[in-house]
Parts: C-alpha cells; sequence; structure tokens
C-alpha cells in the first residue's frame, strides 16, 4: 500500500498531496511531545519576570523555534542514508563530528530526565498534600523518592509497548485539558497581575533569561529525525518525504503556539506574583500553584490530570531513549574486556535500572530548582538543534541552498540560547 502510495505521489505536484491520517498521526505526536514540563512551568516564569518581557521573548523564540526545526528537517532530509542524527552527521562530516554530537546529544537526554524527574516528585508530593492525601510534603522523604522511581523506571521498562500504544490518547487529552484549563480560568483573570513595565537594564536580562521558556514550550525537535526516517521509508520519493515531513512540522507548531499562548496568559491573568514567586520557592509547576490556589473541585482534577499526563508521559518517552544510551554506553565498555555473546543483557538491564534510580534520587535530593536547570541546559539543545544544522549549511555543498537569511537567524538564536543561562548571574 505505501509503494502504491509513493508511485502515486511522484506524479502529483507537491500542494496536491492530501493531507492523510498518517499526517495527522504524527501532528498528535509532535504536540504531545512539546506539551510537558516546559509548557507547565513557563506560566511561573511569566509570574515571576512579567508580562511584558513574556511577550518580547516568544516574539523572538517562537518564529525562530518554527525556522530552526525546519532547517532541522532539512538538513536530514538531504542525507543519501537516513538514520539518527548522529549518523547523518558522520556522514556530512566524518566520524569525529559523529562521536562529539553523540555525546552531546546523550547530555542533553540526561539534561531532559533530569528535568522530568525533578517535576514528577516536587509535583507529585505537592498534590498528595493539596488533596489532603498527607499531612507533610514527601518529596522531604527518601523513601518516597526511591519508591517512585523504582515504580516509574519498572513501567517505563516493562510497560514500552504500552505506552506507545496509548501515547495519541493521552496527547489528545493532554490538549484537551490545556484548553479547557484555558477556558474555566477566565472567571480568574484579575488584569492587576499584570505588572509595571520594568527598567529597560532589567527588562533586557529578564527577556533573556525567559527566551529559554519559551523555547522549551514549543520545541520537539526531539521527534523531528523519527519523523523523517518514516516519511522517507513510506515515500519512496525524497522530495515528497521532506515535503510531508516539513507539512506535518508546520500544522503541529501552528496547533501547538496557539494553545501555549491561550494556556499561558489565562494562568498569568490568574495568577499573582505572589504566588508565581511561591511556586518557584516549592519547586513546583503552574498547575500545582493552581490547584491550591483556585477554589473548584474540577479546576484541581483537571491540573492534576494534566500534569500527569504531561510530565510522566514525557519522562517516560525520555527514559526510555536514556535508559538505551546507557546501556550502549555499557555495553561498548564491557565489550572491551570480554566477549559481547558472553554479556547477560537481563542482568546489565537489572543494574542499569538500579543505577538509574540511584541517580535521580541523589539528583532530586539537591532540590535544584526546575527553573534554573532549564535555562542551564538551554546550550545543548543550542548546539544540536541550531548551531550544528547551521554549519552544515555553511560547510556542506550539498546544503548550501539552505544559507539564506532564516539560517542566519537560527545562528543568532542559537547563540542566544548558548549565552543566556549567563545572564542569571546578573540578577
Amino acid at each position: 500500500m505505501a509503494n502504491i502510495t509513493s508511485k502515486k505521489n511522484l506524479t502529483k505536484p507537491l500542494d496536491k498531496i492530501p493531507f492523510t491520517m498518517y499526517d495527522t498521526g504524527w501532528v498528535v505526536l509532535c504536540i504531545g511531545m512539546a506539551i510537558g514540563a516546559g509548557t507547565v512551568v513557563m506560566p511561573i516564569q511569566i509570574g515571576l519576570k512579567g508580562i511584558w518581557v513574556f511577550i518580547l521573548a516568544f516574539i523572538i523564540a517562537y518564529p525562530a523555534t518554527y525556522m530552526l526545526q525546519k532547517l532541522y528537517i532539512n538538513t536530514l532530509s538531504e542525507s543519501e542514508e537516513c538514520e539518527d542524527y548522529a549518523n547523518i552527521i558522520t556522514q556530512y562530516l566524518g566520524s569525529n563530528w559523529g562521536i562529539a554530537l553523540g555525546v552531546v546529544y546523550f547530555l542533553m537526554l540526561i539534561h531532559g530526565v533530569f528535568i522530568y524527574s525533578l517535576s514528577v516528585i516536587f509535583d507529585s508530593a505537592s498534590y498528595l498534600k493539596t488533596f489532603g492525601v498527607t499531612e507533610s510534603v514527601l518529596s522531604d522523604s527518601l523513601i518516597y523518592r526511591i519508591a517512585a522511581f523504582s515504580l516509574l523506571i519498572f513501567i517505563a521498562s516493562k510497560g514500552e509497548k504500552l505506552l506507545f500504544k496509548i501515547s495519541g490518547p493521552m496527547v489528545i487529552i493532554k490538549v484537551g485539558i490545556i484548553v479547557a484549563l484555558g477556558l474555566v480560568m477566565i472567571p480568574h483573570w484579575d488584569f492587576n497581575n499584570i505588572t509595571a513595565f520594568p527598567a529597560l537594564g532589567d527588562f533586557t536580562r529578564d527577556v533573556l533569561l525567559t527566551v529559554p521558556f519559551a523555547f522549551f514550550s514549543a520545541v520537539f525537535v526531539q521527534i523531528l529525525n523519527p519523523m523523517n526516517i518514516a516519511y522517507r521509508k513510506l515515500e519512496s520519493d525524497k522530495r515528497v518525504a521532506t515535503y510531508r515531513a516539513i507539512r506535518a512540522h508546520r500544522v503541529s507548531y501552528i496547533i501547538l503556539v496557539t494553545i501555549i499562548l491561550f494556556f499561558a496568559f489565562s494562568f498569568t491573568f490568574s495568577i499573582s506574583h505572589e504566588q508565581a514567586v511561591s511556586a518557584f520557592e516549592q519547586n513546583i509547576s503552574a498547575l500545582a500553584i493552581a490547584a491550591q490556589v483556585i477554589p473548584g473541585a474540577v479546576v484541581s482534577v483537571m491540573t492534576t490530570m494534566l500534569n500527569i499526563f504531561a510530565v510522566l508521559t514525557a519522562f517516560f518517552g525520555i527514559y526510555l531513549g536514556f535508559q538505551e544510551s546507557v546501556k550502549g554506553l555499557v555495553i561498548n565498555l564491557l565489550s572491551r574486556f570480554m566477549d559481547k555473546e558472553k554479556i547477560n543483557h537481563t542482568r546489565v538491564n537489572f543494574l542499569i535500572s538500579i543505577g538509574i534510580v540511584v541517580l535521580l534520587t541523589a539528583w532530586v535530593s539537591t532540590g535544584f530548582s526546575v527553573l534554573v536547570f532549564f535555562q542551564i541546559g538551554s546550550p545543548l539543545y543550542a548546539i544540536v538543534s541550531c548551531l550544528i544544522p547551521v554549519y552544515l549549511v555553511f560547510r556542506v555543498k550539498k546544503l548550501k541552498k539552505f544559507n539564506d537569511w532564516k539560517a542566519w537567524c537560527v545562528m543568532v538564536f542559537g547563540i542566544l540560547l548558548l549565552i543566556a543561562p549567563f545572564f542569571k548571574y546578573l540578577e
């Protein structure tokens, strides 16, 4: 069936290719990938810095994020062999670049796992106390951290097929709840929550600090390579595959940004600066603070469901990739001392799971701020999704056709993401 579709598409103009349920499926997955911790912590950053800061930050970040993801797809689609991005870099620039990017990509995965591990523990503990299940905040308990991570990692390791099957409906529910929450909060809007326009120096600094939050709320660059690979397998014409991937990305991004802006502004008008500061000090998301301060069981239930779906599904998705990366490193190390055939993969998986539980428990025990960690992680994304693709466009002959003003904008934005965390020291 796929081959028949491909042959038919060969004779069709690109703009006449129909938008199918297969394309819709990728749109849903892209939106689901983007809606996670970045979405639910962004209103806190807006509450801390003010709505004027956020307006300029999203004017900068959202067009740039669209351009960098499109450039990312274009650099992927021009490769002869369509595999993982590190392999594509190897095709373009050689094995040393492939290895270097693999290391950066691994660090980016660690960054994601650490963010969602913080959100899982602190938000879940906040909900349990808010709903009267516990009298104290369990995030202070070592036993709770170990038990929570053990359960999550067990599910992620054993329930991979189940997670993939239910990902679509869960994403639809997440989007539905975000829209519903924005509507439910309209009666709680208080325009007194809009702070005065800050001094120019503080405004500039805070915009640079907020740009990474706007970026993380709408980015789904991690799923673009799997999407590109899928279309390349479906379509025999690389030109058609690229068109469909870019079209799915465009539709996803327009829907996503529309939803996020409505959600963010609705929360901003409903939560005061003092409540945002409280959320920052408790290391919890906008959803957890909303359940505390806004009356009504409906809001509490919806925020709880959204946080569970947004944070847990993102944790599961990132953990699967993280576990495979760790296993690859471990197997590579063990194979230097023994035959690969003699390696007990079941035992290795078990030991890796235990090691990750210990690592995440130790990490969460530091109580590191989710908001701060978002900011310091932006350089990893700057390198992988901005600077490397731009360098490819400048360096590789077959990619020079993408060397235009948009590529320069992506480069500038990548530099901005690279230096943004250092402005934290100016606060």
